[in-house]
């Protein structure tokens, strides 16, 4: 006689098959991706997508010489870098960083300030240097790291489309956030200039375009998740100018908000969604990035714990948001102990639970692989979509995505994932031979320092803007 199914093993029955998404639907995701992509170079308005013109037509051509710096603000941390540059490929030295948390107060206060406690952070960290640090140009060169929807103006401004990742600052929407910092440092006397402002997908893209000419996609997979890649300007039809200036342009797609009706929503999505900062709003970043990853596996096992008599003692603290965090949920899902010791301490330290069993300790890690595995195949799928958009999910053109954040640098089973439905959609031989997914690190930092060194360099020709001089990407649709 068959075992009665229990309520835990049935519910995360329930959430395995909810999550799945078979090739056939990746595939669809995938074109749907590209569709939308379509739509946002047309209008941004038309389109879940912004599509948003970065205005680096070009790459730096890697001679600058001279310290530059960086300011990266990506999510609830921070960093400010200093760079060396010597006039070589192999001449980039970071002499100095340092990182910062923003304190929650910050994320939803006023801008005034957000960018203060930023222009103090810089303030102190240029202190610690000498007088000769200041560049040639007078002004130390800033590139500032902006990981939000951005509406640029130019290769150095642009306003604030809407707040992510937590943060709700709401006098900031709309508003140039380029100059909201440099006011911040002038107030304060920093002799700095805001040089260039970047997405870390941007910088990232820049970097890793620099170790390998190949590169033509940038992905974040961190606290949130985005896409940058480059695009034919005559494609952008929404400002058909730009193709009298050059043939190519960085796109910062924003896909975090990508919405389809194929994405393999549960009623846990549904519900975190609503409850958000953003309801409506980022659902494809709601279902893959670290920020979130928690918070899901949090509503799955709290459902659990109200229906499982051997759970129910955990009911209290999952009740709480943000109990458990992405790097608990890899630590989980991660665990190859036999007796699951590391899914024991943190059912232990973070839900107060002393005693539970390896059987339900299991559903805890079924739990985590259904909410992991499902995160990785929808990153494969916007990959593809991308490819897609670019020409290049077939023929025999060379293509390397950079990926960079600590959920996907530091999360081998989400990597795992990744690539394998990469391998689903595409084809294991066609990927082996044309498709290198690189790991990146710092790219959105020391990319933007880069930039910031190339647009300093030629600060007063065309507007601040890249000119002939610089390198074209090598891509070709």
């Amino acid at each position: 006689m068959a075992e009665t199914e229990t309520a835990e093993e049935r519910l995360t029955a329930e959430l395995e098959a909810a999550c799945d998404a078979d090739v056939d639907t990746l595939r669809e995701l995938a074109a749907a991706m590209a569709e939308e992509m379509k739509k946002g170079l047309r209008s941004e308005d038309e389109a879940k997508i912004k599509m948003l013109i970065s205005f680096v037509h070009t790459l730096p051509d890697w001679k600058a010489k001279g310290i530059f710096y960086a300011l990266d603000v990506g999510g609830t941390n921070f960093r400010i870098l200093r760079v060396s540059l010597g006039g070589g490929e192999s001449s980039l030295e970071v002499q100095d960083m340092e990182i910062q948390h923003i304190p929650q107060d910050l994320m939803k206060g006023t801008s005034e300030a957000f960018f203060d406690f930023l222009a103090s952070s810089i303030e102190r960290f240029v202190g610690k240097e000498g007088k000769d640090a200041v560049s040639d140009l007078g002004k130390r060169q800033l590139g500032f790291t902006f990981s939000f929807p951005i509406k640029q103006t130019s290769v150095s401004s642009g306003n604030l489309i809407r707040w992510t990742k937590g943060f709700a600052i709401k006098d900031a929407v709309h508003k140039e956030v380029s100059g909201l910092l440099q006011a911040a440092l002038d107030k304060r006397g920093v002799n700095m200039q805001v040089t260039a402002l970047v997405n870390d997908t941007v910088g990232s893209l820049a970097l890793a375009h620099y170790n390998d000419q190949d590169t033509v996609a940038a992905v974040i997979i961190g606290t949130g998740t985005n896409a940058a890649y480059v695009e034919q300007t005559k494609n952008i039809t929404k400002s058909p100018a730009l193709a009298e200036d050059s043939t190519q342009m960085v796109i910062n797609t924003e896909w975090g908000n990508f919405f389809s009706s194929h994405l393999p929503r549960t009623t846990y999505d549904i519900e975190l969604d609503a409850e958000s900062l953003n309801p409506n709003e980022m659902a494809y970043e709601k279902m893959i990035s670290g920020m979130y990853l928690g918070e899901i596996v949090r509503r799955v096992l709290l459902r659990i714990s109200q229906e499982s008599d051997e759970f129910r003692q955990a009911a209290d603290m999952l009740s709480r948001p943000s109990i458990l965090s992405a790097l608990d949920i890899k630590a989980m899902h991660q665990d190859e102990s036999s007796e699951l010791k590391e899914v024991e301490g943190i059912v232990r330290d973070r839900l107060q639970v002393n005693d539970v069993s390896l059987r339900m300790r299991r559903i805890v890690v079924r739990v985590c692989n259904a909410v992991t595995r499902r995160a990785g195949r929808l990153g494969a799928a916007g990959i593809v979509g991308i490819l897609k958009k670019m020409g290049r999910e077939d023929g025999e053109s060379k293509s390397v995505v950079a990926i960079e954040g600590g959920l996907y640098a530091n999360y081998e089973k989400l990597r795992e994932y990744l690539r394998e439905a990469l391998e689903e959609i595409l084809g294991q031989d066609y990927v082996a031979r044309n498709v290198i997914l690189t790991t990146t690190k710092d790219g959105s930092g020391l990319g933007a320092a880069l930039l910031a060194a190339a647009a300093a360099e030629y600060v007063g020709k065309k507007n601040s803007q890249f000119v002939t001089v610089l390198h074209f990407f090598c891509v070709c649709a």
